[in-house]
């Protein structure tokens, strides 16, 4: 995600607190035999990059009618910054990473 000039620092920095939450919140409901929940943020060549991983072998889909409202507003925020949502498994058997 990458602020826009139609937002401000402020809505930006609402927007990735939301992410985070959402994307915490997410792992914790829907893998819940995960011990544990990594969540980083990465800051680089204008974008920064919000992942959470868990142990949930499963990969939620993004296709419309697939995710919950916290994955779909997660993944509206970002395209309103010129981002996006992407799931992908880990070479950590069993990880699967929400970013």
């Amino acid at each position: 995600m990458a602020p826009g000039p139609a937002r401000s620092s402020s809505a930006f920095a609402d927007a990735v607190v939301l992410v985070v939450s959402e994307l915490t919140v997410t792992v914790l409901r829907h893998a819940p035999r995960s011990p544990v929940a990594d969540v980083g943020m990465t800051v680089g060549a204008g974008r920064l990059v919000v992942s959470v991983a868990g142990a949930e072998p499963h990969l939620p889909g993004f296709e419309p009618g697939a995710t919950g409202a916290g994955l779909q507003l997660v993944a509206e925020l970002a395209a309103g910054s010129d981002g996006d949502v992407s799931t992908w498994r880990s070479r950590d058997v069993g990880r699967r990473h929400c970013e």
